[in-house]
């Protein structure tokens, strides 16, 4: 394994550095203890030679029977401290990887599938933990289990000892002829079945349009596609490993066909009594197991060298939109509202062009905008850059005359409550789903906004009303449903910003009417920025912005737009013909 990863390795064993350290003594005192087994076998055989009776039979069986017993629950505490140590390190990852997702940009998540986080955080933790746990049990015995046989081999006969391990180096040479082989191919296994937690994730999201379009015959397919390359890439492992671990055993039964060999010959010609002979086989037979198992650590390693790679992969990814080193607070009490943009302008990463180019206004605290524009003009753009989930550069967005970049991102969210395109829902209760940005908000308030998002009477007719589950992603709702829901999600923190991006699409002209109303009305007025292809919702508005290829090219409220000529004419002819169509 490379140095890397052994310092990433070490990394994560450090917070548990006690509990590893008492787990690899419990294991140096199980190998003493095993190492003195044969010695105590090789003293009763020679003694047992010279004068035979029961007492003495009696007390080797029971000073063997007790140190076996003392072994073995050595043993056991050794397992339970090294595998729970994994499970630690297991639960730490977990808890890492999700607290550092939560920290990036929404962007990181449209280049990396779902399915892929959820095999890293999964799989590969696993895998990790099973490095730490067996592999670092095993790696800690083998070395112990040949740091003190070994010794005592070469003291009873250093002759037949090395010729009994000589098979030994064959070993080594032959699982790093491996070793290379079993990463690569274990590669293939994870990057295949990160591809089908895709599949698996997709189709679970989308079983509605699979079943629209009567896709389930493809889905099927592809899935036995990937199914099958899963199935060859793990029997390629498989091939690897069951062709390499039969090697190290046969290799390591020379040993004792060697010691028997020469053992023997040794006995005969009073070389070699009987008892170390015995106590020679036992020890030779005590370094198969280990030098064998060697085979399973290495494949074990070789997961976890793939896995702490893909964590990694993850967990060094440092956030693009994060809290600069001298932020500025700002309480909620204290935000009146005011938005501004001087020379905005934003490209996507690997984009070439601008989504938006100098865009630059003012919106007053309380006043409702209402941006409109065709198809990919940067509404959206301009939306998600207001509470920064885009990296904007700094000096160009502003609230209250503070630029965004330099106010601590949860101040500046708790001030803005945004409702974006996707009006995405918990699988949780119709409740829980609208007090969402506020967990401890009572039934009142969660009604009270209901009613100004224009929800709360169909919800009374839902199965429970507000305790109706909503299913995932809000699936048993409609459209429009969803949407008011998420509205009024959005108007239960009380934010004094609040976007809709158009968010009220799925909503008749008639009830987006009325929800503006609401907002617009009383004295606690919110500024609201409206996106919305809804222009009789839009022509309420206070002022309307019209964007066009990342633009604001006009500006002014729905009488003055209407006076002059321009894009905002040419949307307005188009929907008052819609309107007399249908």
């Amino acid at each position: 394994m490379a140095r890397s990863q052994l310092r990433k390795l070490a990394a994560y064993l450090q917070p548990h550095w006690k509990t590893t350290v008492l787990g690899v003594l419990s294991l140096l005192i199980v190998n003493l203890v095993g190492v003195y087994i044969p010695l105590v076998i090789r003293d009763a055989v020679d003694d047992l030679q010279v004068t035979f009776s029961f007492d003495q039979v009696l007390y080797y069986v029971g000073l063997i029977l007790a140190l076996a017993s003392v072994m073995w629950g050595i043993r056991m505490a050794s397992r339970i401290l090294l595998f729970g140590t994994g499970r630690q390190v297991e639960f730490d990852l977990k808890q890492k990887i999700f607290n550092h997702l939560l920290t990036l940009e929404p962007f990181y998540f449209s280049l990396n599938t779902a399915g892929d986080l959820i095999s890293r955080a999964t799989s590969d933790v696993d895998n990790i933990r099973r490095l730490v746990g067996f592999a670092v049990l095993s790696l800690a015995n083998t070395v112990f289990a040949y740091t003190l046989t070994l010794p005592v081999m070469l003291t009873i006969d250093w002759k037949l000892s090395l010729l009994a391990i000589a098979p030994y180096p064959f070993m080594l040479m032959l699982v790093r002829l491996f070793s290379d082989r079993l990463r690569n191919e274990q590669l293939e296994v994870q990057e295949e079945l990160s591809k089908m937690s895709d599949l698996i994730q997709e189709d679970m999201s989308g079983i509605a349009l699979i079943k629209i379009y009567a896709q389930e015959e493809n889905e099927r397919r592809a899935f036995r596609q990937l199914n099958q390359q899963l199935l060859k890439a793990n029997l390629k492992l498989a091939r690897t490993r069951n062709t390499l671990f039969p090697l190290l055993i046969g290799i390591a039964s020379l040993s004792i066909l060697v010691l028997l060999w020469q053992g023997a010959r040794a006995i005969a010609t009073g070389a070699l009594s009987v008892g170390d002979f015995i106590a020679l086989l036992l020890y030779v037979e005590r370094l198969i197991f280990p030098t064998a198992l060697l085979g399973f650590t290495i494949t074990a390693y070789q997961r976890g060298e793939v896995s702490i790679d893909r964590v990694e992969s993850i967990l060094t990814v440092e956030p693009k939109i994060k809290n600069e080193p001298d932020v500025v607070p700002l309480t909620l009490a204290e935000v009146k509202g005011r938005l501004s943009a001087r020379d905005l302008s934003f490209t996507y990463p690997g984009a070439v062009i601008p989504a938006l180019q100098n865009v630059s206004f003012t919106i007053e605290p309380g006043e409702t905008v209402a941006i409109v524009g065709p198809i990919g003009s940067g509404k959206s753009t301009l939306a998600n850059a207001i509470p920064r989930l885009l990296d904007i550069v700094s000096e160009q967005l502003f609230v209250d005359d503070y630029d965004i970049t330099q106010l601590r991102l949860q101040d500046l969210r708790s001030a803005i409550a945004y409702v974006p395109q996707d009006s995405f829902l918990f699988s949780t209760t119709v409740k829980n789903n609208i007090r969402y940005g506020d967990p401890l908000a009572e039934q009142p308030e969660v009604e009270y906004a209901s009613k100004q998002a224009q929800i709360h009477q169909e919800i009374l007719n839902f199965p429970h009303q507000y305790e109706t589950v909503v299913g995932e992603r809000g699936i048993t709702l409609s459209g429009g449903q969803r949407q008011r829901s998420a509205l009024g999600r959005a108007l239960l923190v009380d934010a004094p910003i609040l976007i809709l991006d158009d968010a009220l699409s799925s909503v008749d002209n008639q009830t987006a009417t009325q929800i503006l109303k609401n907002l617009s009305e009383g004295t606690q007025r919110k500024t609201v920025l409206f996106i919305s292809h809804q222009l009789a919702a839009a022509a309420t508005a206070d002022r309307i912005f019209v964007m066009d290829h990342g633009h604001i090219v006009q500006m002014g409220t729905h009488d003055q737009l209407l006076k002059q000529p321009g894009l905002y004419q040419t949307l307005w002819s188009q929907h008052a013909l819609e309107e007399m169509l249908r």
